[in-house]
């Protein structure tokens, strides 16, 4: 994978949605007690979610983080990726989406307006939505680095400019983005990342990091540092994938009876073993950056075993 010639599929498989969803936890936990997170919340039972609600537990807890500071009780939040843009129309949308959800309740007037806030976060900013704004009256104010208020009768709003974030706020939103150049920083985001490799945002978010910098890791001489990412994760998922199968593969034994279960635990300890083998190759392989074709290829395997494993291990990897 080359940090600009990427694929449009290998594009897709980069969960920069569920990167945000954890990235944006992780920036504000510090107050996380006081914070509740729904991931792409439903609206209603027609297609339309949000990218992030957060609800503050108390509407009277006053949030201190930066990018926390205008939260009310109901805080939408709308993420574009590094390679999508923020467009007068989604800015429409997404407050579409607030007046829906202050409306959809059990009674009038049960969500105060003034309650809800909107968030817009993106990689660079959308310098022909705010122009626009601002010709249809509304103000922008530059709050800090990356953060603006725009002045609405209805609700708080506030424009998250990613690439404006300062590290030494944001690291992590700073640093969700297919374009990392600063050394130093990548140093610090593996150094903080190793305290808590095993915690799942940490994961969900440094996982698409370098998966989206991995010719920059490259290139700076963290390769090493990198496999260790990626493969630590997997050999996690793999081994408890394993232990589970393997007590599950007890108890089938002991309840269709000894000699049946013998019989069947090697048949079926045969091809686990084979799926772990393979599994834990395509792994491997994934960690170095190796497309599924090229997997299939170099294991001689068809793509109709490799595929599924495969597809597995991403998921597995969120």
């Amino acid at each position: 994978m080359k940090g600009q010639n990427r694929t449009k599929g290998t594009e897709e498989l980069l969960q920069w949605h569920s990167a945000f969803y954890a990235g944006i936890q992780i920036e504000l936990e510090a107050e996380a007690r006081y914070l509740q997170f729904e991931n792409e919340h439903m609206l209603s039972s027609k297609p339309m979610q949000l990218d992030v609600l957060i609800i503050k537990k108390s509407k009277y807890r006053q949030i201190k983080k930066n990018i926390g500071r205008i939260f009310r009780t109901y805080n939408i939040v709308e993420y574009k990726s590094p390679k999508d843009y923020l467009s007068i129309d989604d800015f429409y949308k997404v407050y579409g989406y607030a007046c829906f959800y202050k409306s959809d309740t059990g009674k009038a007037d049960e969500i105060k307006s003034e309650e809800v806030t909107i968030s817009f976060v993106c990689r660079r900013e959308p310098r022909k939505l705010m122009t626009y704004l601002e010709e249809q009256g509304r103000s922008i104010r530059k709050a800090e680095s990356g953060i603006y208020y725009i002045s609405d009768a209805l609700f708080q709003i506030q424009l998250i400019v990613q690439k404006q974030l300062t590290k030494e706020d944001n690291l992590w939103l700073k640093s969700l983005t297919d374009d990392l150049s600063n050394r130093q920083d990548t140093e610090r985001l593996l150094r903080i990342y190793k305290k808590h490799e095993r915690d799942s945002l940490y994961q969900a978010i440094m996982n698409v990091i370098v998966r989206a910098n991995e010719e920059r890791f490259k290139v700076n001489n963290m390769c090493e540092a990198l496999d260790e990412i990626l493969e630590y994760h997997f050999k996690g998922k793999l081994e408890a994938g394993f232990q589970q199968g393997r007590e599950e593969g007890m108890k089938v034994g002991l309840e269709e009876g000894r000699a049946e279960g013998r019989a069947e635990g090697r048949a079926e300890g045969r091809a686990e073993g084979r799926t772990q083998s393979l599994l834990s190759q395509i792994a491997k392989k994934i960690a170095k950056g190796k497309s599924v074709n090229q997997i299939v290829e170099e294991l001689e395997e068809s793509e109709d075993i490799i595929l599924p494993l495969y597809n597995q291990l991403l998921t597995e990897g969120q």
